[in-house]
């Protein structure tokens, strides 16, 4: 190899692709688009607190359903005096509520049904939320048929909700607070992004080969360069711009992000009209509301001690390492089947067998979520296709990943690289310069054996 060479051919492809109007759009774009996906559901949430409470008129025949109804967030229950169910239905505007509900006579079982009317389809919280309290009201009042003493307090008892904390033992025998729910937005976060990067920069490598090969650049190219040496370099000029994005995305995701919310989140706390109208909206009184945000703080306590306790070091490490091996195993692949074909039309037939374990990685990924110690994950964690997938879900459960485990798989993972820029070397230095025919798997077998 000629790393002069590879190194002029790496400048080239970096220098060409940042300057494309493709390249600063969606490095700029699509930031926005991740922030977007972290603020939007708070903007929601802050817009959601100007909505009314929507009333709704309550004609019981049952006897026991109205008067045991207590309004809440979504709904403010309104008890008439004699009002016809029809009169009802037929001015729903001039008596200013959103539906009527007509609640019939309890049958032997003591059920009832519910038939609820609005000028509008009634939305999914308002029929959500008339379904649960009914049922609660029906559900206390069959309990009390029975006459069970104190039955209010056995209630209250019964509705608890365990807490489970997790701890981490280390081998001195101490012991740390962990999330499960970190290490799983972890792992699910690191193995997508590979899976994105990967299919998206090796077609991009791909997609040059067909380029420079259906305009006969390579050609000259070739004059100069040796086709393995090109190949090097493309690979790795794309995998320059691949980091050199990605870093940018981070970046600028992250101050869209803090920025928000130092922008709002003072604001919004600081202000008492939002505050109180959060109160009101929740069903809730200041006590209850100091209760709530005090379990909140203990909350994010522990979330803040869970990530203290996050081996950030091993993870960004690993995540470094299956980025650049997974990238260049696959984008060689990628190139030697651009190599091979004079349009993207005619790749189809090709690129299935290389896009398959990657497909497969993906799905023992989420997989891998629910069990990382289990033997689909531990084999799909080895397995040099999916390992750079696969292993980056395991490794953020601390203690499923065994050091052999992570060494033997980057091994393998780099074993295989080597192998398979091997023969797409010599794929390529064959198909880069042929033309006009429709190549099979066949055919770059017998190019394999030159």
């Amino acid at each position: 190899m000629d790393f002069k060479k590879i190194k002029l051919v790496l400048g080239r492809e970096f220098s060409i692709r940042v300057k494309k109007k493709s390249f600063i759009i969606t490095t700029i774009v699509t930031p926005i688009l991740f922030a977007a996906l972290m603020i939007v559901p708070s903007l929601i949430m802050m817009a959601d607190l100007d909505k009314d409470v929507n009333r709704v008129m309550v004609l019981d025949d049952s006897g026991v359903v109205a008067q045991a109804l207590e309004s809440g967030a979504e709904i403010e229950y309104v008890i008439p005096e004699n009002i016809d169910l029809e009169f009802a239905k037929n001015h729903l505007d001039s008596l200013g509520v959103y539906a009527v509900m007509y609640v019939s006579p309890l049958d032997t079982a003591n059920n009832v049904t519910v038939d609820a009317y609005a000028v509008k389809q009634i939305n999914a919280k308002v029929s959500d939320a008339i379904k649960a309290d009914v049922n609660d009201v029906i559900e206390r009042y069959k309990l009390q048929q029975y006459n069970i003493e104190n039955y209010d307090r056995i209630q209250a008892d019964l509705n608890h909700e365990v807490d489970l904390n997790t701890y981490i033992v280390g081998e001195d025998g101490q012991e740390r607070e962990s999330i499960l729910g970190i290490s799983m937005a972890i792992s699910f976060i690191m193995g997508f992004v590979i899976y994105i990067f990967v299919t998206m920069f090796g077609n991009m490598v791909m997609t040059s080969v067909i380029n420079e090969k259906s305009n006969k650049i390579v050609e000259v190219i070739v004059s100069s360069v040796k086709p393995f040496d090109l190949m090097i370099g493309k690979i790795l000029g794309v995998a320059s711009v691949a980091l050199t994005q990605f870093f940018i995305w981070v970046v600028l995701t992250l101050a869209i992000v803090f920025g928000f919310q130092l922008a709002m989140g003072p604001e919004l706390m600081s202000d008492p009209e939002a505050m109180e109208q959060m109160t009101q909206m929740a069903g809730m009184d200041s006590e209850q509301m100091a209760q709530i945000a005090s379990a909140s703080d203990s909350e994010t306590a522990q979330v803040f001690t869970a990530l203290k306790e996050v081996n950030f070091g091993l993870i960004i490490g690993c995540f470094l390492i299956y980025f650049v091996l997974g990238y260049l195993l696959y984008a060689s692949l990628f190139a030697a089947i651009g190599s091979a074909v004079d349009n993207e039309a005619d790749t189809q037939q090709l690129v299935l067998p290389v896009t398959i374990p990657l497909i497969i990685g993906l799905l023992l990924m989420l997989q891998t979520f629910q069990n990382p110690d289990g033997q689909l994950a531990f084999w799909g964690s080895i397995i040099p296709f999916t390992s750079p997938m696969v292993m980056l879900a395991r490794v953020p459960f601390e203690g499923c990943v065994q050091t052999w485990e992570l060494l033997l798989s980057i091994g393998l993972l780099l074993v295989t690289f080597l192998i398979a820029v091997y023969f797409s070397g010599k794929i390529y230095r064959i198909g880069i310069l042929m033309h006009g025919t429709k190549y099979s798997w066949k055919d770059i077998w017998k190019w394999l054996k030159y």
